[in-house]
């Protein structure tokens, strides 16, 4: 099982010696759903969840994918009956620690350079969870595509064959889940994209070979790579 913290900074690495219990989830396990009451907060020691939500209409929105060293669960701290706002799913086998809501308020009272971390965290996920949506409501189909690859890129992207592979494997649907678009209307941006010599494929998975036209195309703001990640 991996141990890597490398998405914790030292201050938020304190939480590992919060009072915690393992757990371990089957891909498509959900760790959380979307109205449940918060438990707790999730560290992930292994494997990969996505988190999302179900629309009023059935279909299915991905927002992030979180990985190992990565905290998942948008806590809300000291309210009473607050409850979980998006559903976590495991998307590989997964181990993770969960560290109880009532055991994070303590250690929060108690250490104000973690209580300080924590909030931090908490803003930049926030921040991350806005701008996707921004994408998603303001830029049309081109823009969610678009900038869900570029996304894509920066959180996985390995330089390959003169262009920027994006090193995890995605269906077409899961692809299309983060954009909150059809399959088919997917399949069909990333033909147009494949002729146009914009992106390709290697091995099922998608390499970039132009982002800056990804760019231009949605008048990309050139965010902080801090927030434009799909992680």
């Amino acid at each position: 099982m991996e141990s890597g913290t490398d998405h914790l900074t030292p201050e938020l690495e304190k939480l590992l010696t919060v009072n915690h219990v393992v757990k371990e989830y089957q891909k498509g396990d959900y760790l959380f759903r979307e109205g449940e009451a918060v438990k707790g907060l999730y560290i992930l020691r292994s494997g990969k969840v996505q988190i999302g939500k179900v629309t009023p209409d059935g279909r299915e929105l991905a927002l992030k994918i979180c990985g190992t060293g990565q905290m998942v669960g948008e806590i809300t701290v000291f309210a009473e009956g607050a409850t979980y706002l998006l559903d976590a799913r495991a998307l590989t086998h997964t181990y993770c620690l969960k560290i109880p809501v009532e055991e994070l308020e303590w250690s929060l009272e108690k250490d104000p350079a973690l209580a300080m971390a924590f909030m931090k965290w908490m803003g930049i996920d926030q921040q991350k969870t806005q701008t996707r949506f921004r994408d998603l409501m303001l830029h049309g189909k081109k823009g969610a595509l678009y900038s869900t690859l570029i996304r894509l890129g920066n959180s996985y992207g390995l330089e390959a064959d003169g262009g920027l592979l994006i090193d995890i494997s995605l269906t077409n649907q899961e692809l299309a889940n983060f954009c909150g678009m059809s399959r088919e209307m997917v399949n069909r941006m990333l033909s147009d994209l494949r002729k146009q010599g914009t992106v390709g494929m290697k091995n099922g998975k998608i390499i970039l070979y132009n982002i800056p036209k990804l760019k231009f195309d949605i008048d990309c703001e050139e965010c902080p790579i801090y927030l434009c990640k799909i992680d």
